[in-house]
């Protein structure tokens, strides 16, 4: 009877479910404190270079750094949590009992796979309601090289947009529509491609009257002379649209789903392609589903006699398994940005091909 039942006795499977998040989210806390560690220990000196940052702005740079950390080492996390679990439980001869009572190698892995679900959700979360929020606001920080930030949630870091043959830039944008607000901005003048002047202005904001863009408190360096001198109030860019600003460069990984999706169809709207940035959109979702694939690619540590001396090497083949998904999901990614794959492909094909992988080596070996 036990055969036809999907997942063993429910005292068995949350003993299972505990081990495998207990070991999982161990592993993740050791990862995030050694390479938080690590990313401070470089980037300390940067932060406190601006005058007047101290401890506040070190913790503060901690708060946003390390959700990104977890979201990029949570499925490294689950991998080595499923090995050093199910490792143990081999080791302890607990498999052999589990399958001694009739219970399959499905059966088995059917606790871990669905906590390993609920991960995935709870990750999918995590990066849509903390992430995206935290990556947005660091990158506009660096971009102001951790000086103040203005209060607005809709902050982009770095576009550049042409004006005719010269280029602007900004450090940071806040704002849509015509509410735009521009720190940190540069002009490159150029004629017939050679650049003549640069204008600097800590700020500026889109003029709806006349069309057109103003910098306050400016300054012009000619660079034929060598020279420097201010020149206030500086207008320029009537053909630059506000939403020029806010489109010239889209972080994916600064914008929940919704937020991406909303600025590929503002993007396509305009006639700019899209593909790179919808194969992220489809890889916000297959990124968080690939904590599902650990149990099955770590699964090979599980089965097979401890005492005949190959434990070891089957947490090795386990563990380039999962490590090979990371690289041929990157790989996949690289392609589709490039062109090469379509991206609904390159965000879901490394996900299902080894999905497929795995289960093949289960069934030849266990099932």
């Amino acid at each position: 009877m036990q055969q036809f039942n999907f997942f063993p006795s429910r005292q068995l499977s949350w003993y299972m479910a505990r081990l495998f998040l207990t070991r999982t989210f161990a592993v993740l806390a050791l990862l995030v404190v050694v390479l938080q560690t690590l990313d401070l220990l470089g980037e300390s000196g940067d932060v406190l270079a601006y005058a007047g940052n101290g401890d506040a702005q070190l913790w503060h740079y901690v708060s946003l750094r390390a959700p990104q950390i977890v979201a990029r080492f949570l499925p490294f996390s689950v991998l080595l949590g499923t090995l050093i679990m199910l490792a143990t439980l081999n080791q302890n001869s607990e498999i052999i009992s589990m399958k001694a009572a009739g219970l399959s190698a499905h059966q088995i892995l059917a606790p871990l796979i669905a906590t390993a679900l609920g991960v995935a959700i709870i990750s999918y979360a995590f990066n849509e309601r903390i992430v995206a929020r935290s990556t947005a606001r660091l990158s506009a920080w660096q971009a102001v090289e951790y000086g103040p930030l203005p209060p607005d949630s809709g902050i982009k870091s770095n576009p550049w947009v042409r004006d005719g043959n010269n280029l602007v830039t900004a450090a940071i944008v806040a704002g849509r529509g015509t509410a735009v607000q521009l720190r940190k901005v540069e002009i490159f003048n150029r004629v017939n491609n050679s650049l003549t002047t640069i204008v600097q202005a800590p700020r500026g904001h889109y003029d709806a009257a006349s069309k057109s863009w103003l910098l306050e408190n400016a300054r012009r360096f000619d660079v034929a002379r060598g020279t420097e001198k201010q020149v206030g109030t500086v207008r320029f860019g009537r053909d630059i649209r506000p939403d020029q600003f806010t489109l010239a460069k889209v972080d994916p990984d600064a914008l929940t789903f919704s937020q991406l999706q909303a600025a590929i169809g503002d993007l396509r709207d305009a006639g700019r392609p899209t593909a790179e940035l919808e194969g992220s959109l489809w890889h916000k979702l297959s990124g968080p589903l690939s904590a599902l694939l650990m149990p099955i690619l770590g699964s090979v540590a599980a089965f097979g006699l401890a005492r005949s001396g190959q434990l070891f090497v089957r947490a090795v083949i386990g563990m380039a398994l999962g490590f090979a998904y990371f690289v041929a999901d990157n790989f996949s990614l690289a392609m589709g940005n490039l062109g090469a794959y379509p991206p609904f492909l390159a965000a879901w094909a490394p996900f299902l091909l080894f999905l497929l992988v795995g289960e093949t080596v289960l069934f030849r070996t266990e099932e």
